[in-house]
């Protein structure tokens, strides 16, 4: 019984074993022999696809590594040229912004060399402030470069964008024309009629200011230009600051006012000029 449950149970596996042993005394007979046994036939026949498909295998790992070889090459350019392009991209526009300085500076001059008694300092406008209640932006600029709280501030074109209401050592910021807190002595219209700038926070929402105060008989018209008069001494004269786009009449019809739309459009300015100091010549 034990021989009998051995056999049931370990004798596929010796049949498997004398079967190789067979088939390896076999292959060696034939080899002395000099003839091709059923081993080496059995071999044979199965090496030659065996080698063709390790050949074609071979080949496509070959293909497939020159593949990813390539890509690697490929996308190393790529990221090299968007590199490149990004540095080119950013040198057009540091030369797009040195242009457009140039040229601010070249207006500047042109103006300037008919305000010869005026002392200018640009800067470039760094932030704004972010509050809904005020018209107010920050320069790279302060008290180490000459500008001092009440200075007043331009365009290359000479138009009044405000005024320095705060100071640091490197930084200023800058109340702008239609500022609530803002307040410009003016002359409107052909018969320069004197008046007062001052801001209104209706009209600050549209980018607008007012003009009010008018000396008594003024008569303004919408299309008048309102220039600064100079009076107070915090800004030159003949600075210009808007049109008038509305005139209006408050207190039941006792007062007239006029809307100004400003030269300057704040929003957009990107560099301006402060006067540090300036003479009045009569």
């Amino acid at each position: 019984m034990k021989l009998k449950h051995y056999l049931t149970k370990y004798g596929i596996r010796m049949a498997v074993i004398v079967l190789i042993l067979a088939l390896v005394i076999g292959a060696s007979a034939a080899l002395r022999s000099g003839r091709a046994g059923f081993l080496q036939n059995a071999n044979g026949t199965m090496m030659g696809p065996l080698q063709r498909a390790t050949t074609a295998l071979y080949g496509w790992m070959e293909r497939l590594y020159g593949y990813i070889y390539d890509y690697d090459l490929i996308l190393e350019e790529n990221n090299s040229l968007r590199a490149e392009n990004a540095a080119l991209r950013e040198q057009v526009r540091e030369y797009a912004n040195l242009e457009e300085e140039n040229l601010r500076l070249r207006t500047l001059f042109d103006w300037a060399q008919h305000q010869t008694n005026m002392t200018l300092e640009s800067a470039k406008i760094v932030s704004w402030d972010p509050s809904n209640y005020i018209s107010a932006f920050t320069i790279s600029k302060g008290s180490d470069s000459g500008i001092e709280l009440g200075d007043c501030v331009i365009t290359e074109y000479g138009a009044l964008v405000g005024q320095v209401m705060e100071l640091g050592t490197d930084w200023a910021t800058i109340r702008s024309i239609i500022d609530v807190d803002m307040d410009v002595g003016a002359l409107v219209g052909v018969y320069s009629y004197a008046g007062m700038v001052t801001g209104d926070f209706a009209l600050m929402r549209q980018g607008q200011t007012r003009l009010a105060y008018l000396t008594s008989g003024a008569q303004i018209f919408a299309g008048d230009e309102v220039l600064t008069s100079g009076r107070g001494g915090s800004f030159p004269p003949g600075l210009m600051i808007g049109v008038i786009t509305a005139v209006m009449t408050e207190n039941g019809g006792q007062a007239t006012y006029g809307v100004i739309q400003p030269t300057v459009d704040v929003s957009r300015l990107s560099q301006i000029f402060i006067i540090k100091d300036f003479e009045i010549i009569e």
